[in-house]
C-alpha cells in the first residue's frame, strides 16, 4: 500500500502523559480513567480510538452513500471502546451506534453500514482482531 498521508503522533509516560501529533494540532494529557484505577483527569487510548474510529465510520457512510446516491450527510456515528482482561493481557471490543438520517429506509441503511464497514480503514484494521458490533438506531 502507497499511503496517502501518514499521521506522527508521540506519547510519553505510557497512560498517563502526554500525546501530541508532529504538526501541533493535537496535543492532550491523557490519564487512566477512574475505572481502571486511575484518576481519569485526562482523555484516555480508548477515547482517542473511539473518536478516530467513528470518524473514520461516518467518513466511509459518505463515500458509499454518494455511491449509492443516498444522502446519509446527516448520519452521526458514536464509537464505544471497551477495554478487558483477555488470556494474560488485555483486549478490546467496539461498538459502533449509526444514526441514520430519516429518510434512508431501514433496508437501505443496512446495506449502506454493511458497505461502510467493509470499506473504513478502522474497520479494516481491527477485522479478525477485535470484535465489532454494530449497531443501526
Amino acid at each position: 500500500m502507497d499511503a496517502l498521508y501518514t499521521a506522527v503522533a508521540t506519547a510519553t509516560h505510557g497512560r498517563d502523559g502526554r500525546a501530541y501529533s508532529s504538526d501541533g494540532k493535537l496535543d492532550v494529557h491523557r490519564a487512566p480513567p477512574a475505572e481502571l484505577g486511575g484518576n481519569g483527569q485526562g482523555t484516555n487510548p480508548e477515547q482517542l480510538f473511539a473518536a478516530g474510529y467513528a470518524a473514520c465510520f461516518a467518513s466511509a457512510l459518505g463515500v458509499v452513500g454518494r455511491a449509492a446516491k443516498v444522502d446519509v450527510s446527516d448520519a452521526a456515528v458514536t464509537g464505544e471502546v471497551g477495554i478487558g482482561k483477555q488470556g494474560v493481557g488485555f483486549g478490546l471490543k467496539v461498538t459502533l451506534r449509526i444514526e441514520l438520517p430519516e429518510g434512508v429506509d431501514e433496508s437501505t441503511g443496512r446495506k449502506l453500514v454493511e458497505q461502510a464497514h467493509e470499506v473504513c480503514p478502522y474497520s479494516n484494521a481491527t477485522r479478525g482482531n477485535i470484535d465489532v458490533t454494530l449497531v443501526i438506531e
